[in-house]
Order: structure tokens, then sequence, then C-alpha cells
């Protein structure tokens, strides 16, 4: 043939040197130190050109016979060659073409291919490539050089890649198969093939490889480990492989390998991972991790540090999925540790089943007669009207749990007065504690106990750095714990250092999350108050929620002040929060003041105790006097009445207006004017004090949605409202809704979005005149 072998461009074959695992200092992606080494063979790697890795393609193809007479060899010369277009495909096994007709009738399997190799033509040069198989030889050429060459790369690929697959289907000696996993390791490292299938098939290959072969020794397990580390680097395990990096550190937590290995592998899967109910091996490996750092002799320091280190030296981790992710893991760990008591009571399948194949409803395990949920009413009258029922206590054992029940006739009684409400019951009153029950003591096992330690302390670390707090409380917020877990005195005592930091933390968007994410949902604030089920401290905790720190509201300035909830604190808490007020408690004296000068408390005796509470303390004693003081300069300043229009001057601030509407009357004002002020959302304390407003101009100031939240709430005579070019949202707008007198409202240039603007529209019926220019709206 007129044919010769020719390299490729960039392309040079090499032999890769094998060399014996080497152990070096790993450091964190931020430069933390978490005394670890990475496991890395010297390999050399590729720097020509890089390609995509082929599946189909179009290509021109000719067979050539071996030719056994003289005219045979004149008819296969290349003046008489015959070239057929074809659409190739790289399957797993062959090459086969979308038209099986002329060459390419059968398949090639690439067991049959003996050789490929690059050509270069004497005279016409062609972009061609020449694949040996027995009896004869295969052409195929290509548009250009490129394309050549990605071919040229892609068949050595699948070629190598379905041998290993043969060869290590069916292993016989151990260190043959290490061998053989190294050279593979450093073929995809090498190959000048790029796509997340070149890195991803050796690791499936030996995913497949280890699931087959489960009785190998621990020396077995680790070397393999070591041989495909340089894989893991760039690339998420595949979920067979997590499996068997889940039962490494079950077995053996104190291997090196976990360290060595592993803590890179999870610090990508926690730093890139999108949604681990796609991958949730992948959280169960990353689980198991943490748990076999936890074992360690240094416990939850190493666990400590592992956290610092996928936060990163700075104020600010770099990584937005790193927190989620935590607290994912975090999560379902707690949740594996009640999943045993979780399905025998409402004998739905676990996680476990979920993964391995749901059990058949006979092999389930039998109910237990015990409820923390729903009511049945048929059940409730057959205890009623069973004296064995009534007094006698059920014990209900698992391998793990052990919970005592103990039958209460008021609590029944309660209960099937309430038998017809279909509704679905809130948090609290599902722990209350159940309708057969009135006390419950959750047992966990020794090991279940320190995963739950385990995680917990994790979500403490969280709190405690600054810019994870805001997003950890509003993950928290919709309460995402089973029940179980709330009735569990050991976890909520713990949780509690997590609700504590939300609490002290300044900024409205972690304390607001306190409260429950939805009306007739219940949140943490209620969890912690007197009388909720996580309440152990006499409310310190609650006090502490709405405490004044260094004469700032915290808690109280964007919550609390308002009327819908201290009706909620009337309607549910007040029994407590006089209590508290009269041990002495600031903080509740404060909200029992608010709520008689806001007239929250209708009935008059009610009225009289609360009073009665507040002059039983020298600090309840003088903040009523205040508050009577306060009252009688409203009826005074109602009384002498005042200017009824007023414009502050700019760059006035919230202390000047405040100094301003003290220094006079100003009963009769009904025309107010703050444009191009530096007045913020904390001149509404000010501004609802004045009973005639009817028009107020806000136009450039900073008044934000918390002071458009209390303005809704006391001015709801206002008509007139400018809001042009200040940073209201969609959030506060929205609460505009409650302004039934509001005919002129201006928000050009704020956030307003389309929405918003159809809601307020539908709810205010006597708007006339909007300005709704430069929004979304518009």
């Amino acid at each position: 043939m007129d044919c010769t072998s020719s390299s490729c461009g960039g392309s040079d074959h090499r032999q890769i040197e094998e060399n014996k695992p080497l152990l070096a200092e790993m450091s964190a992606p931020e430069g933390g130190k978490m005394g670890a080494v990475s496991c890395r063979r010297s390999l050399q790697q590729f720097n020509g050109m890089r390609y995509k890795l082929l599946q189909e393609g179009d290509i021109q193809v000719c067979v050539i016979r071996h030719p056994r007479t003289f005219l045979s060899k004149i008819l296969t010369s290349k003046f008489l060659r015959r070239w057929e277009p074809h659409h190739l495909s790289l399957a797993d096994n062959s090459l086969t073409s979308a038209t099986p007709t002329g060459y390419m009738e059968n398949c090639i399997s690439y067991s049959a291919i003996e050789d490929v190799q690059l050509l270069s033509w004497e005279n016409a040069p062609k972009y061609c490539l020449q694949l040996t198989i027995p009896g004869g030889t295969v052409l195929l050429q290509a548009a250009n050089s490129y394309l050549r060459d990605q071919w040229f790369h892609s068949l050595q690929w699948k070629k190598k890649i379905y041998k290993y697959k043969k060869v290590l289907s069916n292993p016989n000696r151990w260190e043959v198969v290490l061998k053989e996993i190294r050279t593979l390791v450093d073929m995809a490292l090498t190959s000048p093939l790029q796509d997340d299938s070149i890195h991803q098939a050796p690791l499936e290959i030996v995913s497949k490889l280890l699931s087959e072969n489960i009785h190998l020794t621990t020396l077995e397990h680790e070397s393999i480990i070591v041989a495909i580390s340089p894989l893991l680097e760039n690339n998420h395990p595949p979920p067979d492989l997590c499996e068997f990096f889940c039962k490494h550190c079950r077995e053996r937590p104190r291997s090196m390998v976990v360290i060595e290995v592993f803590t890179p592998v999870v610090q990508r899967i926690l730093k890139h991972n999108m949604d681990f109910g796609k991958c949730p091996r992948l959280r169960l490996f990353t689980q198991e991790y943490i748990l076999a750092l936890n074992e360690l002799n240094a416990g939850m320091e190493v666990v400590n540090k592992f956290i610092h280190s996928m936060h990163g030296p700075t104020a600010n981790c770099p990584h937005p999925r790193v927190l989620p992710n935590l607290v994912a893991v975090c999560l379902a760990a707690i949740y594996s540790c009640y999943e045993e008591f979780i399905n025998s009571r409402d004998n739905s399948p676990s996680l476990k089943e979920i993964r391995n194949g749901c059990q058949q409803q006979c092999d389930r395990k039998p109910n237990i007669p015990m409820r923390l949920l729903h009511t049945n009413p048929d059940l409730v009258s057959q205890e009623v009207t069973s004296t064995e029922s009534r007094h006698k206590s059920v014990i209900v054992t698992s391998n793990e749990i052990l919970v005592e029940v103990e039958r209460n006739n008021t609590v029944n009684q309660k209960l099937k007065a309430n038998s017809g409400n279909d509704s679905e019951p809130n948090l609290i009153d599902c722990l209350l504690i159940s309708p057969t029950c009135s006390t419950i003591s959750i047992e966990l096992s020794p090991q279940a106990e320190r995963v739950l330690g385990c995680y917990v302390e994790i979500l403490k670390m969280l709190s405690d750095y600054d810019d994870w707090r805001p997003a950890l409380a509003s993950l928290l917020q919709p309460i995402p714990f089973p029940k179980e877990a709330l009735a569990h005195e050991t976890f909520t005592k713990e949780l509690k250092y997590v609700i504590q930091r939300f609490a002290e933390d300044p900024r409205q968007e972690v304390h607001s999350c306190l409260l429950s994410v939805r009306a007739g949902k219940d949140g943490w604030f209620q969890l912690y108050s007197p009388g909720g089920v996580a309440c152990d401290d006499d409310g310190e905790l609650f006090a502490s929620m709405v405490r004044v720190c260094n004469n700032v509201h915290i808690l109280m300035g964007s919550c609390y002040k308002t009327k819908k909830f201290l009706l909620s604190l009337a309607e549910n808490k007040l029994g407590p929060c006089m209590l508290l007020a009269l041990r002495g408690n600031q903080t509740m004296v404060e909200i029992l003041c608010l709520m008689l000068e806001y007239n929250i408390i209708e009935n008059n005796d009610t009225q009289l105790q609360i009073i009665s509470t507040l002059e039983s303390t020298d600090v309840g004693k003088r903040m009523y006097e205040q508050l009577c003081d306060r009252q009688r300069e409203l009826k005074e300043l109602q009384r002498k009445g005042g200017p009824t229009r007023l414009t502050l001057p700019s760059k006035s601030t919230d202390a000047d207006l405040a100094r301003l509407l003290s220094s006079g009357s100003f009963g009769n004002l009904e025309n107010l004017s703050l444009a191009f002020t530096n007045v913020t959302s904390a001149c509404a304390e000010q501004l609802i004090k004045l009973p005639s407003l009817k028009q107020l101009n806000l136009w450039s100031t900073q008044f934000g949605d918390a002071g458009l939240r209390v303005l809704s709430e006391h001015l709801t005579t206002l008509q007139v409202l400018n809001l042009c070019e200040t940073p209201v949202t969609d959030a506060g707008l929205l609460a505009l809704s409650s302004m039934k007198s509001l005919c002129s409202l201006n928000m050009n240039s704020t956030k307003l979005s389309a929405d918003t603007y159809e809601d307020l529209k539908a709810k205010l019926p006597n708007l006339k005149e909007v300005d709704v220019r430069y929004t979304e709206a518009w």
C-alpha cells in the first residue's frame, strides 16, 4: 500500500511511568490546613490540542481487503478505490453506521480492531485513519486534520475502555487488577480528550468492580481508593462508589485514607453539588465522612476545623452552595436518628427502603398504637368508653427508641370535643402531646445520640458565622425537623443555642425568621415561648428574643410593635407574658404596656389584671406611669390642634423629626412633606402619633419596607402617599392593601413588580391616581 504511518501533531504517544502513591501534605483550598495529605501519583499531563469525545459523526469510509492475486492488487489501488459516506456512531462495544449498507453492512467490534493509525498520502494529502482488522483495512477520511485527530483519539479511547471493561470484569489476581486500575487512571488523566465522561468512565468501571466483589480485604480497599484518587479531585464519585466509600468510613473511620483521599472529594461535593435530591448517595457519603472525622481522637475539634476550611479565612464564604449543602446533610442525619420510630408510627417506607426498593406492605412493621398527628374520632370514642385504656400505660419499644405513654382523661375529653374539626392541627397542638398522651420521653441508642450530638454541634458552628447566619435562619425558619425531634428534650435543649444566636443578631433578616413562615403555622418564637413544647427555661429564651440590646429594639423594632403580633400574644401567650412581667422582666413589661397603648385588650377585667401586674414591680410601675403620661399628652395634642401643613428642610434626620414633633402641638396636621430628607423607617414611630395625617410625602428618602408595615397598621385614614425613589419593595408595598382610604399613590422608581401592582389595584377600591413609571409594572 502507498501509505505510511505518521503521528498526529500534538498527539505524540507517551510512555507513562507508574509510580507508587506519594503522600504529600494537603492544605484546604482556602489555605486552612486540615492535617490531611493527598494521594497523587506524579503524572505527565497532556499539553497539546484538546478534543471533545465524539459519539457520532459523518465520515468517508473505504474498506480494503488483503489482496491475494495480481488482479485484486490492481482493483485495490488508490486510483480505483470507492469511498462511501456514512454516519458512524461510536457505541460502547462497536463502530456502527446509521445506514448499514456497503462497507458498513456489519458493525466493527472494538475487539476486532487490531490497531488504529494516522495516515498521510504522498501525492494528494488527505486526512485519513487506518483501522487494521482481520482480513483487511478500514480507511476513514475526515474533512480536516482536526476532525481526523478527533476521530483518532475517540476511537483509541473507546477501544481501550472496552478492553478495560472486559479485563476488570473477571479479576483473578488483585495485584494485576490494581496495576490495570492505575494504568486506566493514568490513561484518563493524560488523554487529550476533554469531556466529563473521560474521568467518569474509569470511576464507573471501578465502581462496578467493587460492587461485584464485596469480599475484599481492608488493604485492597485502601489500595483501590488511593489508585483512583487523582480522578476524584475534579469529579463526583458514582453512586455505587459512594456506597463503597460510606462502608469504608463506617468500618475504618480512623483510616488515614479518610482524611487523605476523602477530604478533597467531600469539599468538592459541598462546593459544587446543586441538588442532593438527584444524587442522595453523595449526601450519605458526606454524612458518613463527617461522622468518621468525629470518631478521631480530637473529635468535634477536627469537624470544626473542617467546617472552617469550607468557610474560608475571609469574612464571607466565597462558595454559595456550601451552607445549603451542609444544612441538608445535617437535617438528613438528624432525621435518621428518629427514622425508625417515625416509620414504626406511620408505617411509611424509610429512606433506606426507598433507596433499596420499597418493602411490600406485608413486610412492613405493624402500626404502633400512638399518634402525634391527626386524630381518629372512632378510636377516641373507644378510648373514652374503655376503662382499661384510661388507666393503662403503654410501652412502645423499638431498636433505638423507648416511648412511654400515659393516658389522660382530660386530654381525651378535650380531643373528643374537637374531633369534628377536619383542619390540620398546628405543630404545637400536635406535640402537646398527643390525643392519648400527657408525657413522652424519647431515648435514643448510644450511636444515635452520637450522630445527633455531632450534627446539632455543626448547626451551632454554622450559626457562629455572621455571613452564614441570615441564610441559615431562612433555611431553618420552616422548622424542618420531625415532630419526634421537637418532642425530644435533648434535641431542643441543644438547638436552643442556634435560636439564641438568631435572636441576638441585630439584622432584621435574621431575627425575623424566628416567626412563622406563613400564617397559621408555628415558628421558633412559638415553640420556645412560655408554654411551648420546647420551652424549659421559664421563658428566658423567649424574653431574649425581644430583649432591648443597647437601647436598640432588635426583634421588637421589626415584629412585636405591630398590632397583629400583639394580638397573637394576647390570644395565646398572655398568661406567660404576665407571669414573666410579674417576675420583673422588662421586655414583658413593655409588651403589656404596648397592649394597653394600642387597645389590644378589650376585656376590662383583663386590662385591670394587666395594670395590677405592672404596678406590682418597680419597672412595671415606672413604665405604666410613662404610658399614662403619653396618653394624656396625646389627648392634649389633639385638643390644642396646631398647623395643618408641615415641610421639613432637606437633609433632616429621624432625630430632627422626633425633636420637632415633640416641641409643639400637631394634632391637626394633615399634610406632611419629608421629601429629600434623610429620614428612614425608624421615623414611622413618630408618624403614627399624628392622628389627623392624610397626606404624606416621602419622595427620595430612605424610608423602607419596615416603616410601611408600621404605617399600614396605624395610619389607616391616609389618603395620599408619595414613595417615589424610595427603597421600598414588594414586601412592604403589599402591606398598603390594608389602607383602604388611599386615593393617590406614587411608586415611581421603586422595586414594584407587576403582580404586586395588580394586587394593590384589586384591594384598594378608592385608588384613583397611581404613578408606576420606571418600575416593572410600567
